[in-house]
């Protein structure tokens, strides 16, 4: 058992139970513990058995998941891995378990059956080795949402700002974008999330920022005032040129497993806009991105990453420091004041 990561499964249903377990237990890195089948036996195998990481499920009898996940988070915080329904309903419930603290939200396969959960085996075991090295912690209140201000004092300098994230983006965003003016620079954020969860993401961050919140559309030009959300798992993402620019999206394979990539968005907007433009990496898993943030390094263009001990997966981050050297990092409040600061005309554009 030593080294592996130990999950207990939490599911009402016998055949959900099996079949996760089944899943999980083809990496040779987890070890599934136990499972239970509401939120009382969950809490005495959690106190028992001691889990690395816990697996889910929202619908349950007696106290369902999003009640017993804000009981975990603000008594004993530990990873916590959400399955879920990918209906409408089921997005918004996703995204207020991440709000709660759950390290991801994963979808239940529609058809319960061994060849569907083969399919998803192997990226909901990579989720949960990471999660168990999660820097998890308690939720903590978020402020009421901003009115944008008359004069917020920001004057643009023309910069381009692109963001990248995936695993603890939703909140992380949240947290780095509470402090963009309502005529914000203009800013193009990627995030990596099930597909389904795009339009309730955008809706979410509409109405706690002061700048308008919009799904990222085809052929659109980038104006002042306005961060487009770049989420959906069927394109990638890329500006055409800068300035001027208009986002363009691209219905092509996965780039090294990843759609959208964050390292075709970077590599794309290196060439441009080069020093015109702002970069940023925040917590998520894997690679993606650290080639695109050391081409932007290259062309001239300002680079951030969170850093790595405030990110709730910090992968991404350590992989952005190894590939792009000296590159700036900054918690998510410092670091949303510095893009602010060199998109600013008073300092001076490239």
């Amino acid at each position: 058992m030593s080294g592996k990561t130990r999950v207990l499964i939490v599911d009402d249903s016998v055949t959900m139970r099996a079949l996760f377990t089944a899943a999980l237990e083809k990496s040779s890195d987890i070890i599934v513990l136990d499972s239970a089948a509401n939120a009382d036996e969950a809490r005495d195998l959690i106190a028992s058995l001691k889990p690395d990481v816990i697996t889910l499920d929202i619908e349950m009898p007696g106290m369902n998941g999003i009640d017993f996940l804000e009981e975990i988070m603000t008594t004993k915080p530990m990873p916590v891995i959400m399955l879920s329904t990918l209906t409408q309903k089921g997005a918004e419930i996703s995204l207020r378990a991440m709000e709660l603290g759950a390290v991801d939200c994963f979808p239940k396969p529609k058809q319960a059956s061994p060849d569907e959960f083969d399919k998803i085996s192997d990226k909901l075991c990579k989720l949960v080795v990471a999660a168990a090295n999660c820097n998890v912690k308690k939720p903590v209140p978020r402020p009421a949402p901003r009115a944008p201000e008359v004069d917020s004092g920001f004057k643009w300098n023309g910069a381009i700002v692109a963001m990248a994230a995936s695993t603890g983006g939703v909140e992380a965003y949240l947290d780095c974008l509470a402090g963009y003016p309502a005529n914000c620079p203009p800013t193009l954020i990627l995030q990596q999330m099930e597909e389904g969860l795009a339009l309730s993401f955008a809706s979410k961050l509409n109405k706690a920022l002061a700048p308008e919140v919009k799904l990222a559309v085809d052929g659109e030009k980038l104006e002042q005032g306005h961060v487009y959300v770049a989420a959906d798992a069927l394109t990638h993402v890329v500006i055409d040129r800068w300035p001027g620019g208009t986002i363009r999206l691209l219905p092509r394979d996965p780039v090294k497993g990843f759609r959208p990539s964050a390292d075709l968005l970077f590599a794309a907007l290196a060439k441009t806009a080069g020093a015109r433009g702002i970069a940023a990496i925040l917590t998520g898993m894997g690679e993606d991105g650290a080639m695109g943030m050391a081409a932007m390094k290259a062309s001239g263009a300002l680079t951030f990453c969170q850093t790595p001990e405030t990110a709730l997966v910090r992968e991404v981050i350590d992989a952005v420091i190894a590939k792009a050297p000296g590159i700036t990092q900054l918690p998510l409040d410092a670091l949303c004041a510095a893009i602010l600061e060199n998109a600013s005309l008073d300092k001076a554009a490239a």
